[in-house]
């Protein structure tokens, strides 16, 4: 493992919380329009194929620009990225004050995909940067307030579209840009760029292909793509057992709390060395493909929240150690690149993972798509990495400051 960067200054607990709320922004942003599309669609005079289109122009704009303004990050720092990526962001959510109109609702859902894919990633190389040793314990921070925002995306989403329609809810997402940007701007420090060798293109394919990226990479593709099945058929699964609409909805937040909660326990137990990377891997994603199985095989309301809680549970456990480990195996000064590389291949299991099941279930079935989803989840445990030989912390070290977890919701 590489040594942790020394810092010419010293690091209070609030300089990085701005960047958990970046990762709330991005994720929250993504899951509150998307409900929202999918729910106001027949009102704002959406075919399905429009729909389709708006729900997916937030991720192609991320797949192409991540690994862009990732580098960017490693060239000119990561701050300047996130603040202008949320001060964008918060611009693109403007437009949306026009949503009546699908020409407008989808320049407006480009620009957000492009914004967050500049500060995402940048704020993913700043938690890196700022660990100081202790990677588990502050990726599992971030991820667990990314999940917050998964979470309880689609509930305040659709709670302001009943209140004051899409003009409300991307009024919020504009305000929220804006809030979290000035507070970037003003607490998060300013991580000079690093020198950086000349890569040539043999250099960039090897770092691609090197198992110590590759395979994290694939264990977060698997984990995400679970997730975005696991969003769309699972309250799909509760409705045909009668559950309703509030309890078919519940589901996913069953899943994505779950997942909030343990990521930032499990970060802390790899800082402490009681959980390697190779094993919590590869029971991460075993958690997620017997949760899978449980959904699509064994009927009634009672068997898809078990589902819904053993899937979080493994993108709870799976996620902070690949991140964790992605940052521990990658020089500091190529941070940003490699964390934009990371991303898209999240937004590619992303979509693949919902085109997977639903492909298969057109030709045989539900429970033959989710099988299939279990299978390559599954699979994925064939690449995880060894974990990087680590500096031991002293004995009884804990982090020195604290950031609040999210709240449990009832």
């Amino acid at each position: 493992m590489k040594a942790p960067e020394a810092l010419p200054f010293p690091l209070r607990a609030s300089q990085r919380w701005p960047l958990y709320a970046a990762g709330f922004t991005t994720a929250f942003g993504a899951h509150a329009v998307a409900a929202g599309l999918g729910a106001e669609s027949a009102d704002i005079g959406l075919s399905l194929l429009a729909l389709g289109i708006l729900l997916a122009l937030y991720d192609i704009a991320e797949v192409f620009l991540k690994p862009v303004f990732g580098a960017l990050s490693d060239h000119i720092g990561p701050k300047p990225v996130i603040a202008g990526g949320l001060l964008a962001f918060s611009a693109a959510s403007l437009i949306g004050l026009w949503a009546d109109q699908p020409a407008m609702l989808a320049a407006a859902r480009l620009g957000q995909g492009m914004a967050a894919s500049a500060f995402s990633p940048a704020s993913s190389a700043s938690v890196a940067r700022l660990a100081g040793g202790k990677t588990g314990h502050y990726f599992g921070r971030y991820g667990s307030w990314k999940g917050l925002g998964y979470a309880i995306g689609p509930l305040l989403g659709a709670l302001a579209i009943i209140t004051g329609g899409f003009s409300l809810l991307f009024g919020i997402l504009a305000s929220l840009g804006l809030a979290v940007a000035v507070w970037t701007f003003t607490s998060v420090p300013n991580l000079q760029p690093l020198p950086r060798p000349r890569y040539t293109i043999v250099d960039v394919w090897r770092q691609s292909t090197e198992r110590s990226f590759l395979g994290p990479t694939l264990v977060l593709a698997a984990a995400t793509g679970a997730l975005g099945a696991a969003v769309g058929f699972l309250p799909a699964l509760a409705a045909r057992e009668g559950l309703g609409t509030a309890g078919s909805v519940a589901v996913v937040t069953v899943l994505a709390i779950t997942s909030a909660l343990i990521q930032p326990r499990v970060g802390r137990l790899r800082d402490q060395g009681r959980l390697t990377d190779r094993p919590g891997m590869v029971a991460g994603l075993l958690a997620i493909s017997i949760g899978t199985l449980i959904a699509g095989l064994l009927p009634g309301a009672a068997s898809i929240y078990c589902a819904a809680v053993l899937i979080g549970m493994g993108i709870g456990v799976a996620t902070p150690l690949a991140f964790s480990h992605l940052a521990d195996a990658t020089p500091t000064e190529r941070l940003g690149r490699t964390m934009g590389s990371a991303e898209l291949g999240r937004e590619l299991g992303d979509a693949g993972g919902p085109l997977l099941v639903g492909g298969v279930a057109v030709a045989a079935g539900l429970p033959w798509g989710l099988g299939a989803l279990a299978l390559v989840v599954g699979a994925a445990t064939f690449a995880t990495p060894a974990s990087p030989a680590r500096q031991a912390a002293p004995r009884g070290e804990q982090p020195a400051e604290n950031a609040p977890l999210p709240p449990t919701t009832n």
